[in-house]
This record gives C-alpha cells, structure tokens and sequence, in this order.
C-alpha cells in the first residue's frame, strides 16, 4: 500500500478502536479544534489536562462541543504536561499530544528518567507530506530532534521512520539518503553516510525498506532528472522517504513545502513508548488533525 494523500490515513483507522489521547496545556484553540473533530470521527477518545476555564471557553467560543468528555483541572503549564507523560507512560493514554506549552518542557517530561517515555531508542521526527507536484506522499525525517545526527543516530532515525511506514502499509519503502550532490566525496560527510546506508541496506543490516544514496534532492523526487544524470536506482523519483543530512536541510525544506508549495502535512515524534504529536503552535487545525490521524496508524 502507498499513500496517494493524507485523507487515506483516515482509511486506515477507520472502523478500528478508538486510541486514547491525553492532551498537554489543553487550553489552545487550533489543537481542541482537531482533536473535537477526531473524536466525532470516532478515531479517539480525549483527555483534556489544563487550565479548565480556558478549555471551556475556547470551546464556547467556537462551538465544539465537548459534553462527556473528561478534563482535568491543573493550571500549572509544567505540571499538566508532567500528568500527561505519566498519563500516557502509565499506559492510560495510547498518543501524547502538545497543546499550548513550548516542546522543549514536553520533550524534558517525555525524557524523564524515572517516569518518561523513554525506551532506549533515539527520538526522532517523522513527517508526511502531500504535494501537489509529487505522485504519493512523501516522508521527511528528521527536521526538528536530531541537530547533526552520525551514521549511527541515522540508522535510528531510519529504523524509526521504516517502522512506521510499515506500519502504514508500505512493505518495503524506497528511503532516499540526501546529500548536496550524488557522488561520493570524502569531503562531504553526508555523502559518505548515505554510501554507508545503502551498503548497510544491502547487507541486511537495515532492513524491511531500499536505501540508496547519496542522492541530490531532484534525483530523489524525478526519474527525469536522474536518467539526465545517468543515475540508476530504485529508488529515484519514487522516494517514500527523505532522510535529510542535518536538521537545518530539514527545516528548510519542510518549511519551504509548507509554505511555497503550501503542501499538506502531519508529523509525529517516534521512538517513544507512545507516539507523539509535536506539532508548532503556530501550525494550522488541519495540520493537528492530520497528526493525530497518523499517530493513531502509528501505533496501531
């Protein structure tokens, strides 16, 4: 199975039970709005932990309808994210997503030693995009975790995104390894990584997925213009999975998807007891819905 756009995640949780999601800092217009309207769908059932007041109003304020749901009163932005994390490491919770609180408290609770969501694998972003240019979507890891990953934080970051995807329904995704150019030169360490995985790919040493790299960003997303070049690969223009060299590449190239291309997105954190929708404030109610329909597939 492939994902032609990000309304085939619904198809994917559809008619399956509804995952449990506690909700962080409940108290944020864009986020009580997507998650209202996953619980209509019946794809979740919501815990809502902030300021109640806030919740409530913002509720009335825009018509969403929250009769029977329950909230949990706690004002204190540090402690409601703190009873989110144990809600979720407590396994009363399937999915933690972040309300109006900054990611860094989130990720400082999600890392607690004695109650967190750790699991022992790295943390990793993961993001699907639906682009009007491109024939499927398309995955881009890791644009907001990891600064200057190494070869072995890569292979984490790949595992992480692979598990996923399969979990998806992609059986074998085609992973396209990102360097500024796709020969290898020794002097730029991207390239030296992505020969690397693919050899690592081919010797089963990462499986269930094709690695090929380095490969410059037009060759991973056109045929064209890898036959220009003379490229032959599997994975050339019918990428699955971007992974980028470094987290500035990434947020460029998210952000210019976003809005350049004004392409449709949702993104999740993995490699956690639960998935976690991490998405910025700043991003719109459908962005939020998208999230929390791919953290449902994901944890399926």
């Amino acid at each position: 199975m492939v994902l032609k756009n990000l309304n085939d995640l619904k198809r994917i949780v559809e008619g399956g039970p509804r995952k449990k999601l506690v909700l962080a800092a409940a108290q944020d217009q864009h986020s009580l709005g997507a998650v209202v309207r996953a619980w209509k769908d019946n794809i979740i059932e919501p815990i809502f932990i902030g300021d109640k007041e806030g919740i409530q109003n913002i509720c009335v304020s825009n018509n969403y309808d929250i009769t029977g749901l329950r909230i949990i009163h706690e004002p204190d932005t540090e402690m409601s994210v703190e009873m989110a994390v144990r809600m979720a490491s407590s396994k009363q919770a399937d999915i933690l997503m972040k309300g109006m609180v900054g990611s860094s408290i989130l990720l400082k609770c999600v890392l607690n030693k004695e109650w967190g969501l750790r699991t022992g694998n790295l943390l990793s972003h993961f993001a699907l995009f639906e682009v009007d240019t491109y024939h499927k979507v398309i995955a881009v890891t890791d644009v907001a975790m990891n600064i200057a990953p190494n070869l072995q934080e890569k292979i984490a970051i790949v595992n992480n995104s692979v598990a996923c995807l399969n979990r998806l329904g992609y059986i074998m995704p085609k992973v396209a390894v990102l360097g500024a150019v796709e020969m290898v030169n020794e002097n730029m360490e991207a390239t030296l990584h992505a020969a690397l995985l693919s050899k690592m790919n081919q010797r089963d040493q990462i499986k269930n997925c094709i690695i090929d790299g380095p490969l410059a960003f037009d060759n991973a997303i056109s045929l064209e213009s890898a036959k220009h070049k003379g490229i032959r690969s599997e994975v050339a223009g019918d990428t699955d999975l971007l992974l980028m060299p470094d987290i500035e590449v990434g947020n460029v190239l998210y952000k210019s998807l976003v809005f350049f291309a004004k392409a449709k997105v949702a993104s999740i954190i993995l490699g956690a007891m639960v998935p976690i929708v991490l998405t910025s404030r700043s991003d719109s109610e459908q962005a939020k819905y998208d999230s929390i329909l791919l953290s449902a597939a994901a944890c399926k």
